[in-house]
Parts: C-alpha cells; sequence; structure tokens
C-alpha cells in the first residue's frame, strides 16, 4: 500500500486495546499491514510515542490469544504507532493532527487515510465535521463508525446528512462486528452454494425461524452506557436483524458489495409494519433480577434504582414478500442467561401425514435446522429415522458439522478481517445509509410506544434464566416453542453444557 495511515480516535480507550490493536497486529503478523504504514493514536489521555507503545505492547500480552503471540513481531509492529494527545470535540486540535499527518507521511496532502471512530457515540457527529473543517476529507479518506449509529430514526437520519455532507457514501464504512464473523458468513454459504436447500428456502417448506443471540453476562462496568441504549438499541436494530436478513435474503445476480447490500435493504423494506396488536402482545421486553450471587440489572453501577431500561427482548415479525409470506422470525436477545450462544433455527413443516406411531412416546417431529455462529460453531441437521428392531419406532437424530473438525473457527479475528477489508475499499460487510435508516424505520415505533405507554410491560427474570415466560406465550399462538439451547452444538441428548 502507498503510504498508508490509520488514525484512531479513543486510542486510549476499551475498545482499542481489546480489539482493534490485536487486530491490526493480526493483520501485521499475516503480512496484511505492508509497505509504507503508520497508526496514530488520537486521544485525550496523555502518552508520548514510546508511552503509548509500552502501553499497547502490555495490552496485546493480554487480549492477544498465546498461540498467536510473538513477542519480537508485536515489538515491530507497535514501532509503527504513534501517538497525539488531543481532545477529538475540539476543533482547534485538527490542525495539528493535519500537521503531524504531514510529518508522519511525508506527503503535503495526505490522502490516503483511514479514520476510525472508537470513540463515545456522541462524537460521532462532531469528528466529521471537524476533520472537514482540516481539509482532511480527502477524494482517498474513509472512515470507519462503530454502532450504535443512531438512536433512532431521525438521529440516525442526523447521522447520515453530516457524513454524506463531508464524504461520499463510497468512503463511510458502518461497522458491525458480527458480520465479521467466519459463521455468519457462513450462512450465505450454506444458502447459496448448496442447491438441495434453495428449493425448500420459502413458506411452502419452513414453518418459523428462531434468531437467538444472548450473553451469560451482565452489563459488566457500561451501566451508563446501557441505560442509554437497552437490549433494542444495543443488539436488535443491528446484530439481529442482519442475521434475519442473512436467513431471509433473495440471492444477489452477483456477488458484490452493491448487489449484496441491495438485496438486504430489500429484506429490511419488506418487513411488515408493526401494528397496535403486534406492540401489544409480539414484543416481550424483560429485565435482569437477583438470583442466587447474580445481581440484578437495577443493582448495576450507574443503573437508576427505577430503571425501565430492558435487558431482554423477544419479537415477532413477519416478511411481506412472496418468499416469506406466513411465516414469522422469532428474535430475542438477553443479558444473563443461562449460556451464551448465537444461532438460526429453521423448523421446517411437518409432513403432511403421519405414518408411524408414536411407539414409546417418540413422535416423528418436523425437521429442525440450525446455524450456530458461536460457540461451538457449526451446523446441525435434524432428522427422523427408524430405531432398530421390531416395529417402526421413529426418533430424531442428528447429521452435524462442527467446525472443530476442520481445526476450529480460522484464528482471523472479525475486526481483523473488516478493518482489512475497509483497507482495501471492500464495503460489502459494512451497513450502507439506506440500510440503517430502513432498520430504524421499522424499530422506531417500538421505542415511540414504550416512551409514549409509561405502563407497558416490563417482566422481570431471574438472572440465569432464558428470560420472562411471556415470550413462550407469545409464540404457543403459532405453535411454536423457543430452542433453548446448550453451550455444545451435538450431543444435547446425552448432556447440556451451559
Amino acid at each position: 500500500m502507498d503510504k498508508f495511515a490509520m488514525i484512531i480516535f479513543g486510542a486510549s480507550g476499551d475498545l482499542t486495546k481489546r480489539k482493534l490493536m490485536p487486530a491490526l497486529y493480526s493483520l501485521f503478523r499475516d503480512k496484511r499491514l505492508t509497505g509504507e504504514f503508520t497508526i496514530l493514536g488520537v486521544g485525550r489521555t496523555v502518552f508520548t510515542d514510546e508511552s503509548y507503545r509500552s502501553y499497547i505492547l502490555e495490552e496485546l500480552q493480554h487480549f492477544v490469544k498465546p498461540e498467536e503471540q510473538d513477542m519480537e513481531l508485536m515489538i515491530s509492529f507497535v514501532t509503527y504507532l504513534f501517538y497525539l494527545p488531543m481532545d477529538p470535540a475540539e476543533v482547534e486540535g485538527y490542525s495539528l493532527l493535519r500537521q503531524h499527518l504531514i510529518e508522519l507521511t511525508g506527503d503535503i496532502n495526505p490522502n490516503n487515510l483511514l479514520f476510525y471512530l472508537a470513540t463515545p457515540p456522541s462524537l460521532y457527529g462532531v469528528v466529521p465535521l471537524h476533520l472537514k473543517e482540516a481539509g482532511l476529507n480527502t477524494s482517498g479518506s474513509r472512515i470507519i463508525v462503530e454502532k450504535p449509529f443512531g438512536y433512532d430514526l431521525e438521529s440516525a437520519r442526523e447521522l447520515n446528512r453530516i457524513y454524506t455532507s463531508v464524504f461520499d457514501e463510497h468512503q463511510i464504512y458502518r461497522i458491525d462486528h458480527f458480520l465479521g464473523k467466519e459463521t455468519a458468513q457462513n450462512v450465505l454459504a450454506f444458502r447459496f452454494a448448496n442447491g438441495i436447500f434453495e428449493p425448500l428456502w420459502n413458506r411452502n417448506y419452513i414453518d418459523y425461524v428462531e434468531v437467538t443471540a444472548v450473553e451469560n453476562l451482565g452489563i459488566e462496568q457500561r451501566g451508563g452506557f446501557y441505560e442509554t441504549a437497552g437490549a433494542l438499541r444495543d443488539m436488535v436494530q443491528n446484530h439481529l436483524i442482519q442475521l434475519v436478513a442473512l436467513t431471509a435474503m433473495e440471492p444477489p445476480a452477483i456477488f458484490n458489495a452493491d448487489n449484496f447490500r441491495n438485496e438486504v435493504v430489500k429484506v429490511y423494506e419488506s418487513l411488515t409494519p408493526l401494528n397496535e396488536i403486534d406492540l401489544n402482545e409480539h414484543i416481550v421486553r424483560g429485565q435482569y433480577t437477583a438470583s442466587g450471587n447474580k445481581k440484578g440489572y437495577r443493582e448495576e453501577r450507574g443503573v437508576a434504582s427505577d430503571s425501565r431500561t430492558e435487558t431482554y427482548i423477544a419479537m415477532k415479525l413477519g416478511i411481506s414478500n412472496w418468499r416469506w409470506s406466513g411465516v414469522p422470525f422469532y428474535i430475542r436477545t438477553g443479558k444473563q442467561m443461562p449460556t451464551k450462544v448465537t444461532e438460526i433455527v429453521v423448523h421446517f413443516r411437518e409432513t403432511p401425514h403421519q405414518m408411524f406411531r408414536c411407539s414409546g412416546g417418540n413422535c416423528p417431529r418436523a425437521n429442525k435446522l440450525i446455524l450456530r455462529l458461536q460457540p461451538n460453531e457449526g451446523i446441525v441437521l435434524k432428522i427422523g429415522m427408524k430405531v432398530p428392531g421390531a416395529g417402526f419406532e421413529v426418533r430424531q437424530v442428528t447429521m452435524d458439522f462442527s467446525y472443530a473438525d476442520l481445526g476450529g473457527v480460522p484464528g482471523g479475528d472479525a475486526y481483523a478481517r473488516l478493518i482489512d477489508d475497509c483497507i482495501l475499499g471492500d464495503a460489502t460487510l459494512f451497513t450502507r445509509s439506506d440500510a440503517v435508516e430502513a432498520s430504524w424505520r421499522f424499530f422506531d415505533p417500538v421505542l415511540r410506544f414504550w416512551s409514549d405507554t409509561p405502563n407497558a410491560p416490563l417482566y422481570g427474570y431471574p438472572a440465569g434464566t432464558w428470560g420472562p415466560l411471556e415470550s413462550e406465550a407469545m409464540m404457543r399462538e403459532h405453535g411454536a416453542e423457543w430452542t433453548n439451547p446448550c453451550k455444545n452444538l451435538i450431543h444435547t441428548e446425552q448432556y447440556c453444557e451451559l
């Protein structure tokens, strides 16, 4: 690459040390960062170049997998790091930033620049305008901005207006690390590289779909942030709806950034608008309460004692198009669940006629396809087979594939993949402005309903359980039920690891 410079705003923060620097080290180790490149950290914390390098070198030893650590390579990597103490919120520092980049790159007009906003969301609308003021929004520059991109439809539109006034759309990379995961991309490969499933992938053969992304941790030290976000803004409006799109989208005619993202937007625009019944009966929000040695959400630091912020949400969605009309998509996310799992479960319709008796109480059940994104990544197809011996007792068995059989999920970090794509100018796995607005357009009525209806139910659920029982009742009208997953993907009939 030609005199490339990456500028990280928020370079002394948690995201930088935990995710960005290990990802950049990974790219450096794999010789994906070559030629003349510079990584410039910007933040309010005071560091010199040398003290910042020492700080990052120490943090790399904590956050890079032990088997991927090479001290000689890490020492070499940090020599490319520089630091500029400045307040990103103040425009006065940006002329100094420009001068610093001129000195580091040797170019009077540095152009090949990548800005990364690892800052609080309050700065997302500030930094681009200051970059423009300093003339750093060059034709060769790009900017990566973290989620959440807006807090509602209006704020998302305002952010889009700000960014498109400073950069062209192809220069803006709205990052969501979920799409950088190998297993998320494998959903596309599974669907579109295997002809046997495509004829079945529609309302004629699929009964309902579940999308689950849950964690067995609380909010940890993020009380201040989570109080302003909640589960819908933190997970549903971005992560979960993208997994819905991967499951429901049509195959792009050509697999490139524009065509792929066009199909994602089509799914968002086909989401059936939520009516009053949906808002009251097909959305269940919850908040974890104290259980055993686990504290409740309202006891967390930075959380109001009477907080109405949801840590769990389950929803029923519909997609109004020919492929999916009448097929409910049930999505859920939550904190302090029994285990940490992200998976998509496709429930196929039952056979039109039941030929076999329920010998021993083991009635043949509908086929089920599980796409596990994390942990124990893999795919399971559940089918009915005859039990050996007399009679025709049919039981459900599994056909499974596990990444562990291939040596595990590739070590490539999701952030490394996405940063590498951005450096190369490939926007396929990044969110486009029309997708952001289409997603918010669908979820905005939920936020308004909660705001306008103070007594809208917020159910408590004990930490370590699968959430409010009301979420199960929501599914019964379709004859559906949640697949409460085990940490282990296979052999779940023998044991369930949490």
